[in-house]
């Protein structure tokens, strides 16, 4: 059996709506550093109040992607690599990750509610099984072996691989 390796991305979204008092942290926080950290690509007579409109202006304002997620490093380190909204079909593991990236989906310096941010988690390297019934069938294990201890997570909206290994 050819053995296939891959890492899944889970993708959160960050608004004004968001529920979870996490998410709330993150988005008042990252708010805040975007505003501070605006201001050095943002100079002159002509601001700009979006980063859309910032960013078609000033292309090293693709740095406030980085810089904003500063903000949100130690609400991720809080998570000790382990995202509980994900859970397996069993409803008793998470979605264990090793890294994520902050992007800006849009912001307004004037305007927290235009705030909208994504958050997307990296698992570590997986031994991939298939699809099953609609569930992704992994393994942590990722050693050639001819036992594996699995994982069946669902396939849904803002889950998906990102990495593949033959």
């Amino acid at each position: 059996m050819e053995i296939t390796k891959i890492k899944l991305a889970y993708r959160v979204i960050i608004d004004n709506s968001s529920t979870f008092l996490w998410d709330k942290y993150v988005f008042e926080d990252t708010f805040k550093e975007y505003n501070m950290q605006s201001q050095q690509f943002n100079s002159g007579e002509n601001k700009k109040n979006t980063f859309r409109e910032l960013l078609a202006e000033n292309e090293k304002a693709e740095q406030l992607h980085f810089l904003t997620g500063i903000a949100a490093s130690g609400y991720v380190s809080q998570l000790k690599g382990n995202f509980h909204r994900v859970s397996d079909v069993l409803g008793n593991n998470y979605f264990p990750f090793i890294n994520y990236q902050l992007d800006i989906l849009n912001t307004d310096i004037t305007d927290i509610s235009k705030h909208r941010i994504g958050i997307t988690f990296y698992s570590p390297l997986l031994t991939y099984f298939g699809i099953i019934e609609g569930n992704y069938l992994v393994s942590k294990n990722t050693d050639n072996a001819n036992e594996y201890e699995t994982l069946m997570f669902p396939v849904q909206k803002h889950l998906s691989i990102c990495y593949i290994q033959k």
